[in-house]
């Protein structure tokens, strides 16, 4: 490890280092605070979704940060503030395995959690869709992988092996290092990405290229496909609520019953519209929007009823909704 000098008046002065235990600086109350709240100074391009994760059955250990990255995959940062990092590695490799099946309607739950205990009054699946560059969830494309960041005031010689071995097997793990120096009464702190080495991690991209092209064939996969209509290019859940808002305002039905003559529930598998109360009360117990209820986006009939349409649509049922929009003369232009 280099020294770090200040340049002064043509002369070089060490700057000392310290250790985090000797300023006083604590591993979750200090340093996880810190790093949860500007998590790309170690993993850039990657969104906290919890703190403190221990949701599994028969097991008292905890994630201390559990974030997701640009490509949905489930990213596991462990941190510590020792001179060794001890066996974080091995901690590490357990939590990604237990966390490996998590879908994405239960990171958004588990999200959305974590979004209440820090008072933030964000809706979990609109800030993880926005962040991941989604329309709608696609749950076949979400965690292929799980990434570990281990982030320690230093790493032994034996974890850093182990690591390296771990990584030439196709894991993905990265070492980030936090040294402190004491200068003029401030701590500065040092980061470094010591493995695997910046310089060196566009060779070892090359070296896991069979295994990406596997996850490539995966989400080629992806369901792209959008719809024209009026003028307009909708994915599928919202192309049904612009023909159903579309059929509203040409019709202006009094009732509900008037509109499932026309679009019956049955098009679609658990229903196409709910109350909006009960609407509501789904959203409330599990915290994701499985209705339209913007303020635009209700159905509200002269008897006073408000109704909500289902925004769950996917390859396995907007055919049929397609097929019944056609019987009523609106033009649909499949877009690839």
């Amino acid at each position: 490890m280099m020294a770090i000098y200040s340049f002064n008046e043509n002369k070089l002065f060490k700057v000392e280092t310290t250790t985090f235990n000797d300023e006083g600086i604590l591993e979750r109350q200090h340093l996880q605070l810190a790093l949860k709240n500007q998590i790309n100074v170690i993993a850039p391009n990657c969104l906290v979704i919890s703190e403190e994760f221990s949701e599994w059955t028969g097991s008292q250990r905890r994630i201390d940060l559990l974030a997701i990255d640009k490509e949905g995959n489930l990213v596991v940062i462990e941190l510590k503030r020792t001179e060794t990092g001890e066996h974080m590695e091995l901690q590490a490799l357990r939590y990604a395995s237990m966390v490996s099946t998590l879908t994405f309607s239960r990171a958004v739950e588990i999200f959305q959690r974590y979004l209440k205990s820090i008072c933030s009054e964000d809706i979990a699946e609109i800030r993880m869709l926005e962040f991941l560059g989604w329309d709608e969830p696609q749950e076949d494309n979400f965690a292929l992988d799980v990434h570990i960041v281990l982030v320690s005031a230093n790493f032994s010689k034996e974890l850093t092996t182990s690591v390296m071995w771990l990584n030439d097997r196709d894991l993905n793990i990265r070492c980030i290092r936090l040294i402190p120096y004491r200068y003029q009464n401030q701590i500065l702190v040092d980061v470094q990405q010591i493995i695997p080495l910046p310089e060196a991690e566009s060779y070892q991209i090359k070296i896991k290229q069979q295994s990406e092209e596997r996850k490539e064939a995966k989400k080629s996969q992806r369901d792209y496909t959008r719809y024209s209509f009026q003028g307009n290019t909708f994915n599928k859940r919202k192309l049904v609520l612009a023909v159903i808002q579309q059929w509203v305002s040409e019709n202006n039905p009094k009732n509900i019953d008037e509109l499932l003559r026309v679009f019956p529930q049955e098009i679609r598998k658990g229903g196409l519209f709910f109350p909006v109360e009960e609407a509501k009360a789904i959203y409330k117990r599990q915290s994701i929007y499985r209705h339209f209820l913007g303020e635009d986006e209700i159905l509200t009939f002269s008897d006073s009823s408000q109704y909500a349409i289902s925004n769950q649509w996917g390859k396995g049922n907007i055919e049929k909704f397609i097929n019944q929009a056609k019987k009523n003369e609106y033009e649909i232009e499949e877009i690839r």
